[in-house]
C-alpha cells in the first residue's frame, strides 16, 4: 500500500509573508550593527572602489569571513590582481586551531594567524579592503522564519532547536556583535563593516572558478546539494561566457539532501549530524546495494518525491524533521520501515553505534547496514534525478559539484557512471558524456573562500587559477615552534634530515618508505594544512597497502574508530590508474578530479590481493593522485614506496585522533600523545629541518630507533 503523500508546507502565503518581513526586519537591523547585503549603499561602494584599485594596477586584499553561529567558523585570506584574479593565501578553519571540530565559536584564533600572515607578507589590518561574510544573514533569518511558520503550530519547536539549520542559536547575539568583537581584536576604533554574501552563491562561484573547466563558450553547470543554504538546500547554476547565472532555488531548509541523509545517518547509525555522514556512507557498502534486493529500498524512496523539473520534496506524511529533527523526527510511515530513531541521548552509546564487528554477534547488525544501504540508494537516486533536470535544461556536459552533500563520494561516482555516452546518446543526441569536478573543500570550510572569491568577480577581476592541492591552513611551522613542542618529558625526539636539498628530500622519503614497508605506522606532518576535511600528505598518518592487517590495526589502535570506516589509497597517477578504474569523466587537467578524495573509484581485478588495506568493502577506493609539483615530499615517498613494496601506493588517513586535524606542533605531539599505535611523527619545519618524534619512557617500543639505525646502516652501505 503507498503511504500518504504530502509535499510542501501547510502554510506556504503565511510563510511566505514570515520569510519576507523576517528579512527586511533582519536587514535593517543588522545593518546598524554593520552588517550590508549586496545592493548596499555601502557593497556598492566598496565593489566600486575595489575595481578602482585593480584597475590602478594595485594589488587588493580581502577577507572571507566564517562568523560565529555556523558550524565550521574560520577566515580566509585571499589576494586579488587584476593580471591573475584571486589568489588563495590562507583558508583558516578556527576547529584546527581551538580544537573543538565543527566549531560554531567565533574565530579569534583564526583572525590572529591572518593577522600574523598578512605581516609575514609586509602588510597589516589596514590593507584588507572588504571584509566579506559566507551567508547572507539577513536572508538566513528570513528562511528561519520562513521554516517556523510554514508548519504552525508543530514547528514552534525549531525556535529552540535551530541546530537543525547548522546555526547555533547560542551564538545568535555574538554573530549579530560580530563587527564590534572583530574591531576590539584588531585594535580598531570602529566596528568592522561586513557584506553579506549569498552562501549557494559563494559556494559556485568559487568551485567552478576553481575548477580546471575553461572558459571557452561551452555552457559549464553547477549544482549546490546542500543541508541548507541562507535560502534553500538545493540550488542550481550555468556559466556562459563567464558569467554565472542561477536557474533555480528550492527556497527550502528541509527539501534537502543533506537533511535527509543527515537525520537517517544518526538516528540509524548512532552519530550525532556532521559526524555521521561519513561514516554511514561507509557503513553503506557493506549492507545490500541492490535496488532490487534491499528489503529496505523499495519503501523507504518515497520519503522524497521527485518531480518532473528536477524539484526533490520531502513527503512530510512519513519525515517530521522539518518541525522536530532530533527527539522525532520520523512520523509512523517511516518507523514501520526504518524502526524507532536513535534519541539524541543514545549516540555515542557502544550499544548504538553502528559496527561491522558486531555482524557475528548481533543479529540485527547486518540488517542496519542493508539499512545503510537503502538510504545510500535513495540519495543517489536524489543526485540523480536533480543532475538530469540540470544537464537537460543547460545542454551542458561539465559540471561543478559543490556544497556538503559533494562530500558523498560514492555518489560522486554514481553521477560518472550514470551520465556516460549512452545518456548522452540517448537523452542529447550527443558524442559526450558527464564531466565532473567537485572541489577539496565542498562543504561550508570552504565558504569563507568562496565569499572572496565572489567579491573579487563582482569588481571585475579575473576568475582566477585553477586548484590542483589543498594546503592552504595557516602557514607552515617554524623550526622554534617544532623544536619548543618536542621539549617534553614524554616524548622522544631527535632531528633526521633536511628537505631543503633534493638529496634530503630523497632521503627521508625512502626513511618513511622503509619504516612503511617494514609494517610501521607513521606519520607525516608538514607544511601548511590541508583546508577541507582530507587530510591530502600534509597532515597524514601512513601505513603499508599491502598489509591485509592494516585497517584493523589502525582503526583500533592508532585512530581508534568504527571497523566500518575504509582507508583512503594515495598514489602516483601511474599507480593510480595500474590498480583503479579512473573514469574518462574524470580526467580534465590529467585527472585532476582524484586530487582530493571526493570521488570514489572500482579498483581493477587485481587490486583486492595487492593492496588489500586500501579496498573497501564493496570493492572501492577514494583515491588521491599525488603530483610532484604540489607535495614534492608525499611524491617522493610513494615513489620511493615503489622500490620497498612493490608499488607507488600509500594508506593515507587523517593525522587527528577524535578531533580536528593536527594543526600547530603541539598538537601534533599530544596526537602522538592519543595514539598508542602510531611509530612515529615526522614533522617538517618551514626551513625542511625535519624532526622524529615518539614514545618515550616506558611507552617507548624500540622501533622507530631499530628502524632508523637499519636505514642508516643501509644507507651507509649503498653509499661505499
Amino acid at each position: 500500500m503507498k503511504p500518504d503523500i504530502r509535499i510542501g508546507p501547510r502554510h506556504p502565503r503565511l510563510a511566505a509573508i514570515g520569510f519576507r518581513f523576517a528579512r527586511w526586519l533582519a536587514a535593517k537591523t543588522m545593518g546598524l550593527a554593520g552588517f550590508h547585503q549586496l545592493g548596499s549603499e555601502f557593497a556598492d561602494a566598496r565593489i566600486a572602489h575595489v575595481r578602482d584599485k585593480l584597475a590602478r594596477g594595485e594589488t587588493v586584499y580581502l577577507a572571507g569571513l566564517g562568523a560565529p553561529g555556523t558550524h565550521n567558523s574560520g577566515l580566509a585570506l585571499v589576494e586579488v590582481t587584476q593580471a591573475h584574479g584571486p589568489r588563495l593565501i590562507v583558508n583558516n578553519e578556527e576547529e584546527r586551531f581551538s580544537g573543538n571540530k565543527h566549531t560554531t565559536e567565533y574565530p579569534k584564533l583564526s583572525v590572529d594567524a591572518v593577522v600574523a600572515t598578512l605581516r609575514e607578507l609586509g602588510r597589516d589590518i589596514g590593507d584588507i579592503d572588504a571584509w566579506l561574510t559566507s551567508w547572507d544573514y539577513p536572508t538566513l533569518a528570513g528562511t528561519l522564519a520562513r521554516s517556523v511558520v510554514e508548519e504552525l503550530p508543530q514547528s514552534f519547536k525549531l525556535v529552540r532547536t535551530t541546530e537543525a539549520a547548522g546555526f547555533d542559536g547560542r551564538r545568535l547575539d555574538q554573530m549579530t556583535r560580530t563587527p564590534k568583537i572583530l574591531a576590539r581584536q584588531l585594535g580598531l576604533p570602529d566596528r568592522v563593516p561586513l557584506i553579506c554574501l549569498p552562501h549557494h552563491d559563494n559556494h559556485a562561484w568559487f568551485s567552478y572558478a576553481a575548477s580546471p573547466f575553461a572558459d571557452d563558450g561551452e555552457p559549464t553547470a553547477i549544482a549546490v546539494l546542500d543541508g541548507t543554504g541562507d535560502q534553500g538546500s538545493i540550488s542550481l547554476y550555468v556559466i556562459e561566457n563567464g558569467a554565472m547565472r542561477r536557474l533555480y532555488c528550492n527556497d527550502s531548509m528541509f527539501d534537502s539532501l543533506g537533511a535527509f541523509y543527515s537525520v537517517i545517518s544518526s538516528t540509524q547509525g548512532g552519530w550525532t549530524w556532521l559526524s555521521s555522514e561519513g561514516r554511514y556512507m561507509g557503513a553503506a557498502a557493506w549492507g545490500d546495494m541492490d535496488r532490487a534486493s534491499n528489503p529496505y529500498y523499495a519503501r523507504l524512496k518515497d520519503v522524497l518525491r521527485f518531480g518532473s523539473d528536477g524539484e526533490v520534496r520531502l513527503n512530510r506524511t512519513m519525515a517530521n524533521w522539518y518541525c522536530d529533527p532530533f527527539d522525532h523526527p520520523y512520523k509512523q510511515a517511516l518507523i514501520e520501515i526504518l524502526g524507532e530513531p536513535l534519541r539524541p541521548d543514545q549516540l555515542w552509546n557502544p550499544d548504538a553505534v553502528l559496527r561491522v564487528e558486531d555482524i557475528h554477534h548481533r543479529p540485527d547488525t547486518q540488517d542496519r547496514l542493508d539499512k545503510a544501504a537503502a538510504t545510500q540508494l535513495v540519495f543517489e537516486d536524489a543526485m540523480i534525478h536533480v543532475v538530469d533536470h540540470l544537464l537537460r535544461t543547460t545542454g551542458a556536459s561539465r559540471l561543478v559539484l559543490t556544497g556538503g552533500v559533494a562530500l558523498n563520494a560514492v555518489g560522486n561516482m554514481r553521477l560518472l557512471e550514470h551520465f556516460n555516452e549512452a545518456w548522452f546518446a540517448k537523452t542529447r543526441q550527443r558524442n559526450a558524456r558527464l564531466h565532473l569536478w567537485v572541489p577539496p573543500v565542498p562543504g561550508d570550510p570552504g565558504v569563507t573562500i568562496g565569499a572572496a572569491w565572489l567579491f573579487a568577480h563582482l569588481a571585475g577581476a579575473p576568475r582566477g587559477a585553477p586548484m590542483t592541492h589543498a594546503f592552504y591552513c595557516g602557514t607552515p611551522p617554524s623550526q622554534h615552534a617544532i623544536v619548543s613542542a618536542l621539549e617534553v618529558d614524554d616524548i622522544a625526539s631527535q632531528r633526521i634530515g633536511d628537505i631543503s636539498t633534493t638529496e634530503g628530500l630523497d632521503a627521508i622519503a625512502d626513511l618513511m618508505a622503509f619504516m612503511v614497508a617494514q609494517s610501521g605506522v607513521i606519520a607525516l606532518y608538514q607544511g601548511a594544512a590541508e583546508t577541507g576535511p582530507r587530510a591530502l600528505g600534509h597532515r597524514s598518518i601512513l601505513a603499508n597497502p599491502c598489509d591485509a592487517q592494516a585497517r584493523e590495526r589502525l582503526n583500533e589502535r592508532v585512530k581508534y574508530r568504527e571497523a566500518i570506516r575504509p582507508l583512503a589509497p594515495m598514489a602516483t597517477l601511474e599507480a593510480a590508474k595500474e590498480y583503479f578504474e579512473l573514469l574518462p569523466g574524470a580526467s580534465d587537467a590529467d585527472y585532476n578530479a582524484y586530487n582530493y578524495m571526493v570521488l570514489t573509484a572500482h579498483s581493477k581485478p587485481h587490486a583486492r590481493g595487492k593492496i588489500p588495506a586500501v579496498i573497501h568493502a564493496d570493492g572501492t577506493g577514494r583515491i588521491q593522485i599525488v603530483r610532484a609539483e604540489d607535495d614534492p615530499l608525499t611524491f617522493a615517498y610513494l615513489k620511493a614506496l615503489g622500490r620497498h613494496i612493490g608499488v607507488e601506493l600509500s594508506v593515507n588517513t587523517s593525522f587527528n585522533v577524535a578531533g580536528p586535524i593536527a594543526q600547530t606542533p603541539q598538537q601534533a605531539i599530544d596526537t602522538l600523545r592519543r595514539s598508542k599505535g602510531l611509530d612515529v611523527v615526522l614533522l617538517v619545519a618551514s626551513d625542511g629541518e625535519v624532526h622524529a618524534a615518539w614514545h618515550g619512557g616506558e611507552r617507548d617500543s624500540g622501533r622507530f630507533t631499530g628502524w632508523y639505525g637499519k636505514w642508516k646502516s643501509r644507507a651507509q652501505v649503498a653509499q661505499r
